[in-house]
């Protein structure tokens, strides 16, 4: 018995020395360490994968002269642009924007992808493995609805600035109400209040997306704009369902200031003498695009005397417009084309009897010259009453959302 005794005891020692010096050596071994996890940059490709090489197209530089100075061959570019046409043109690359060379992160160091980022939203990518392949990428957008007030202290743009607003926010309301505020003459303290989409991609605001309702208070009067949409819809109406759209732009236009404005006296400044000055002049950087207010057809495009480069344009039996002292006519603009409202006919210039560069608009009305500012436009056709439901139940929702937000002084 004491024979049996001993040898558990030794055998107990043993296995107690035996873990004593497992757990020193499990205490001693250095801490496996857990692989880090892959990331990827903003084009989906893994950080440690690939060396990302970032850069931008050059003033003159073309596609084909890009991917030929990094080793690309005339025939592979050839094939890159064949494979890109049917959803992007190489020619179409803008000067500024950015592109990425993706090389192996190896000690052969290949080119294996080309990304040209055509805008925020999506980008072309060149594959240059065991295959060629020409892709374009659409990235993920996450909307998000927004509101905001502002009031207007010097411009609508500024003003978007000052509440931290994307200024694309303001080239949307100006052509929402194009038709009803002439925004060549905001005034002090006017302002608004306003619904809309907010862009997002991986968390970033990339831009803004449609304005869902709006209230703009000009010169004492308040305008309202909803957007309504369906299979066979996608515009703006007021409180009434009646359409924002009318017959003419209040101006020729973007953004723009009045320099002259329609008088049956004004001291000519380069003439020097007193005369009638029938139409407005707006005063814009040359080279800024010009619009026709209306549909119609051209009558009359060409160089004259003190008009310059002008184009005339007949929109009925009733009303006639011309657009004076352009750098240049638009490409495809000439007697008997017919044009649609928002159309480009021509650029800003100081061409004729022109102290600086500006478009004098004028407008005829049964042949006579008259002061568009003045003139009242009928609406073109307003909702379908078989929408009207569905419309006034939004318009019920965002007029409560108006009434609870505040102007910030």
């Amino acid at each position: 018995m004491k024979k049996i005794k001993s040898l558990l005891f030794v055998l107990l020692g043993s296995a107690f020395i035996f873990s004593g010096i497992f757990i020193v050596k499990k205490l001693l071994q250095k801490p496996q360490e857990k692989p880090k996890p892959e990331v990827f940059d903003a084009f989906n490709m893994s950080t440690s994968r690939f060396n990302c090489v970032p850069k931008h197209v050059e003033a003159g530089q073309t596609m084909g002269i890009i991917l030929n100075s990094y080793g690309i061959s005339y025939t592979r570019t050839d094939s890159i642009d064949k494979l890109s046409k049917p959803f992007f043109d190489l020619k179409s690359i803008k000067t500024g924007n950015p592109y990425y060379l993706y090389y192996s992160n190896d000690s052969l160091n290949e080119l294996q992808y080309f990304i040209y980022e055509i805008n925020t939203q999506k980008y072309l990518q060149i594959t240059f493995k065991d295959t060629l392949k020409v892709e374009l990428v659409k990235r993920e957008i996450e909307t998000k609805i927004a509101h905001t007030t502002g009031i207007i202290r010097s411009s609508l743009w500024n003003t978007m600035k000052e509440i931290n607003v994307s200024p694309d926010l303001a080239l949307k309301l100006s052509e929402i109400f194009a038709w009803v505020i002439d925004f060549y003459r905001i005034q002090k303290n006017d302002r608004f209040k306003v619904f809309f989409e907010k862009d997002f991609i991986k968390g970033k605001e990339v831009g803004v997306g449609k304005v869902l309702a709006a209230c703009f208070e000009h010169a004492g009067k308040v305008f309202y704009a909803f957007h309504f949409e369906n299979d066979k819809i996608n515009d703006y109406f007021n409180e009434k369902a009646e359409s924002l759209r009318k017959a003419f732009l209040k101006a020729p236009l973007k953004f723009s200031r009045i320099s002259s404005g329609f008088s049956g006296k004004r001291y000519h400044p380069v003439l020097k003498t007193n005369r009638p000055h029938l139409g407005t002049d707006y005063a814009a950087p040359t080279g800024t695009p010009i619009m026709s207010v209306g549909d119609g057809v051209v009558l009359e495009a060409c160089y004259r005397g003190g008009n310059g480069n002008y184009v005339k344009i007949k929109h009925n039996a009733v009303y006639t417009t011309q657009y004076l002292h352009m750098s240049r006519i638009a490409k495809g603009i000439r007697p008997g084309i017919s044009v649609k409202q928002g159309d480009i006919i021509g650029y800003v210039g100081s061409t004729g009897l022109a102290t600086g560069p500006h478009v004098c608009f004028r407008f005829w009305k049964n042949g006579v010259q008259v002061n568009h500012l003045k003139e009242e436009f009928p609406n073109t056709a307003p909702l379908d009453s078989a929408f009207h439901k569905e419309f006034f139940k939004d318009v019920d929702w965002y007029m409560k959302g108006f009434e609870r937000m505040k102007y910030e002084e």
